[in-house]
C-alpha cells in the first residue's frame, strides 16, 4: 500500500492531494504560515491523513514520495528579503547589474526610478583577472585580490557569496578556483559560480540569475532542511521531490543548488496540471486560470504543450532560466479593494494574504476583500467554508465592504458587486495579455478554471474574450498540486556556443555530448532509464533573440547536420512569425539538453469524500437579488447537466454559472460548462 502526496504553498492556505494505491484521490487544505511554510505543510499533512482515517505516522510511512511546491524564493524576492550577498566579479564590471541593459521598463516615462540593484555596490567587489571570449586568460586570477576581497566579504558577514567573472560561459576556470577559495575563506556561506547557474553568454542576464540564486539559496536550503527534518520524524522515509519552474521535479539537493529555478515552483505545478489533463481529454490548446488568495496566475498549453520563456523577472530579479511561460496578477481572492488617489475604485494587488487574511475569516482583518465581497453577494455559503472547518463572518464582511462602498457613495452590495467585476476585468485583461497581445485567439482555446476562487469568476472572465467552454475539475480546489504528482524529474543545461556563419557542428556536437553526461551524472541516482531531449537557440544574424529548435541525436550525427539545423529553425521560425529568410544563415547561439527520469504513473479517479451540499436554495445578488439552485460537486452523477444561474459546491471550491451557462458533469469528475453569454 503506497501514497504520493503534492503539496503545494500558496499565499492563504497551502494545498496538499494524495492519491492512494487505487487511484482515489484525497485533498485537504490548511492555512498558510508564512513566518515557517513547513508548518502549514505539516498541518495539511496532518488533515490528510485525518480524511483518510489514519494516523500521520502511518500514512508517511506508506507514501511512495512527495513532492511540493513553495514560494521560499518568490517571497524573498519580492519582498527584498534575500540573504546578506556579497558579489565577485572582474574589475571593472561591479556594476553591471545597477546599469542592467540600459534600457526601462518604460522607455517613455522620464521619471522612472532605477531598480535598486539586488547586491549594495559595497558588497560587490572586483577581483583582477580576465577571460578572453575565446575562453583564453588575459588576466590571470590573482590570488591576493581574490584573499582581499574574500576578507572584505567575511567582515561584512556576507551568508551568501555569487561569483560572475567576464566570459566565464566559455572558461569557468577561473571562477572555479574563485569558488574553491571562497567556500574554504567562509565555509558557513552559500557560494554559487555563474557558470554552474546559466552559462550564458549574455552578461547582465548570467549575473543577475547567479545573484538572485545567492540571494534566495539560503534562505530555501533551511526551509528544504527543516521540512526534511520534519518529515523524517513524523516517519516518512522516501524521496522529497520539488517542483522547479520549468515544470520539471528535482532533488532537494538541486533544488538548493539551483534554488533560484525554485521562483515558480507553485505556478509550474498548475501547467504540469493542463498538460496532463490535455493529454486525459480537456483539450489540446487550454488556457489555465489559477486564483488562489493573493494572486492569479494565467499560463497556455497549445498542441498539449506549454510555452517556456529564458526572460522571467521576479522582483528586481531577471532569472534568465528555463521556466514556464506564466503571466501572474496581484487578483485573488484575498486582494484588497480600495480607493485609489484619483477617487475611483481599485482592487489589488495589495492581498490580505493569510495573516490576518479576509475580514470574513474572523483572524483580525478590516479590509474589504474579493472574498468578502463573494460572501456579501451570496455567492458563498458562510457555514459551508472548507467544508464547514471555517464559519465566515458574514457581518464583518459586510461592514468592510461598507465601510470602502461610503466615501464612494455605494451601498453594502453596490460595493461588493463593484469589486467582483473590477477583480473580474482586471483577469480578462490579464488574458489578453497573455493571448491577442502575444498573437494568439483566445475565442479557439478552452478556460481551465482552477484554484480555490477562480469558480465564482472563470465563466464572467471567458465571456468577457469570447470563450466559449470553461472546464472546473472537481480537484480544482488544489489542481497544482495534484499536477505536481504528474511530472518528472529533470535537469536542463545549456551551454553557449555563439557561433557566427556556418554553424559549426563539431562544437555543438561536443557540447551536446558534454551536457548529456553532466545529466546524466546529476540523476545517476535515480537509477533507471534517463530521456533525453536536444534542442538549439537560434536566429537570423540581424536579431537580438533566439528561437528554440528541437532536434533529434540523428540530426545531428546526419552528414548534412548543418543544412538540417538550418531548415529546422527556418520551418520553426516560419511557424511562430508567418516568415522565415531561407536564403539567410541562421546564427547557433545557445545549444540546450534536457535529461528526464520518468517517475511512476499514477492511476487516478475523482476525488473522494467531500460532503454533497444540502440541496436547496440560495439568494445571490446577479444585477439584483435572485433564488438560485445549489447542487454539490459530490451530488452530481456524471452525466448531470445543470442551467445557470446555479451554485455548485464541494469542500474547497464553489463554481458560479450566471444566465445561459450549461454545465455537465462528466465520468472524470470534471464539470464542462458551455457559457451562455
Amino acid at each position: 500500500m503506497s501514497y504520493a502526496i503534492g503539496i503545494d504553498v500558496g499565499g492563504t492556505f497551502t494545498d496538499v492531494v494524495g492519491i492512494g494505491p487505487d487511484g482515489a484521490i484525497t485533498i485537504a487544505k490548511a492555512a498558510s504560515t508564512p513566518a515557517d511554510q513547513s508548518e502549514g505543510v505539516m498541518r495539511g499533512l496532518e488533515l490528510l491523513a485525518e480524511r483518510l482515517g489514519l494516523a500521520l505516522p502511518a500514512l508517511l510511512a506508506a507514501t511512495a514520495r512527495v513532492v511540493h511546491g513553495t514560494t521560499v524564493a518568490t517571497n524573498a524576492l519580492l519582498e527584498g528579503k534575500g540573504a546578506r550577498t556579497g558579489m565577485l566579479t572582474t574589475a571593472g564590471h561591479r556594476d553591471v547589474i545597477e546599469m542592467r541593459e540600459g534600457l526601462k521598463p518604460d522607455r517613455y516615462d522620464l521619471r522612472t526610478t532605477p531598480p535598486p540593484a539586488l547586491v549594495p555596490r559595497a558588497q560587490r567587489l572586483a577581483v583582477r583577472e580576465r577571460m578572453r571570449a575565446d575562453g583564453s586568460a588575459e588576466t590571470p586570477l590573482d590570488p591576493a585580490s581574490l584573499d582581499a576581497a574574500l576578507d572584505a566579504l567575511a567582515a561584512e558577514g556576507v551568508q551568501s557569496v555569487a561569483i560572475c567573472f567576464l566570459h566565464s560561459w566559455r572558461n569557468p576556470a577561473h571562477e572555479q578556483q574563485a569558488a574553491a577559495a571562497a567556500r574554504a575563506r567562509l565555509p558557513a556561506a552559500f557560494v554559487t559560480a555563474s557558470a554552474d547557474v546559466l552559462p550564458e553568454i549574455r552578461e547582465f542576464e548570467r549575473f543577475s540569475t547567479t545573484v538572485a540564486n545567492a540571494l534566495v539559496g539560503p534562505l530555501v536550503r533551511a526551509y528544504l532542511e527543516r521540512l526534511q527534518g520534519r518529515l523524517a520524524e513524523a516517519g516518512f522515509a522516501g524521496p522529497l521531490f520539488i517542483m522547479l519552474s520549468h515544470g520539471g521535479v528535482a532533488s532537494v539537493a538541486e533544488a538548493v543548488r539551483l534554488a533560484a529555478g525554485t521562483a515558480l515552483s507553485g505556478p509550474a505545478g498548475g501547467v504540469a496540471a493542463l498538460v496532463a489533463l490535455a493529454r486525459q481529454g480537456a483539450g489540446e490548446d487550454l488556457i489555465g486560470l489559477d486564483m488562489g488568495g493573493t494572486s492569479t496566475d494565467i499560463a497556455l498549453v497549445r498542441g498539449g504543450q506549454p510555452f517556456l520563456s529564458a526572460a522571467r523577472g521576479v522582483g528586481d530579479a531577471r532569472i534568465a532560466l528555463p521556466s514556464l511561460d506564466i503571466v501572474t496578477l496581484g487578483a485573488g481572492g484575498g486582494s484588497i479593494g480600495h480607493q485609489a488617489r484619483s477617487g475611483l475604485m481599485q482592487v489589488g494587488p495589495q492581498s490580505a494574504g493569510a495573516v490576518p487574511g479576509p475580514a470574513c475569516y474572523g483572524a483580525g482583518g478590516t479590509h474589504a476583500t474579493v472574498t468578502d465581497a463573494n460572501l456579501v453577494l451570496g455567492y458563498l455559503d458562510p457555514a459551508a467554508f472548507l467544508g464547514g472547518r471555517r464559519r465566515l463572518d458574514a457581518a464583518a464582511a459586510e461592514a468592510a465592504v461598507a465601510a470602502l462602498g461610503a466615501p464612494l457613495g455605494l451601498g453594502a452590495v453596490e460595493a461588493a458587486a463593484g469589486i467582483h467585476r473590477l477583480v473580474n476585468a482586471r483577469m480578462a485583461d490579464g488574458l489578453r495579455v497573455a493571448t491577442v497581445r502575444r498573437g494568439v485567439d483566445p475565442r479557439r482555446f478552452s478556460l481551465l478554471s482552477f484554484g480555490g476562487a477562480a469558480g465564482l469568476h472563470a465563466t464572467a472572465v471567458a465571456a468577457a474574450l469570447g470563450m466559449t467552454r470553461v472546464v472546473v475539475p472537481v480537484q480544482a480546489a488544489v489542481l497544482s498540486a495534484w499536477g505536481m504528482l504528474n511530472t518528472d524529474l529533470r535537469v536542463e543545461l545549456m551551454r553557449s556556443l555563439s557561433q557566427g556563419g556556418a554553424i559549426d557542428v563539431a562544437g555543438l556536437r561536443a557540447a551536446v555530448a558534454a551536457m548529456l553526461e553532466e545529466g546524466r551524472d546529476r540523476l545517476r541516482w535515480f537509477g533507471a532509464d534517463l530521456e533525453t531531449r536536444l534542442s538549439a537557440d537560434m536566429r537570423y544574424g540581424e536579431q537580438v533573440s533566439e528561437v528554440a529548435v528541437p532536434f533529434a541525436p540523428e540530426d545531428l550525427a546526419a552528414p548534412d547536420a548543418a543544412a538540417r539545423l538550418a531548415g529546422f529553425f527556418h520551418d520553426r521560425h516560419e511557424a511562430l512569425f508567418t516568415y522565415a529568410l531561407r536564403d539567410r544563415a541562421p546564427v547557433l547561439v545557445n545549444a540546450r539538453v534536457s535529461v528526464v527520469g520518468r517517475l511512476p504513473a499514477l492511476a487516478a479517479r475523482p476525488p473522494a469524500g467531500d460532503a454533497a451540499a444540502p440541496a436547496g436554495r440560495r439568494r445571490v445578488f446577479l444585477d439584483g437579488w435572485r433564488q438560485v439552485p445549489v447542487h454539490g460537486f459530490a451530488g452530481l452523477a456524471p452525466g448531470a447537466a445543470v442551467a445557470g444561474p446555479a451554485i455548485i459546491e464541494s469542500d474547497t471550491t464553489t463554481v458560479l454559472l450566471r444566465d445561459g451557462d450549461q454545465a455537465r458533469l462528466d465520468a472524470r469528475g470534471w464539470l464542462d460548462v458551455t457559457v451562455g453569454g
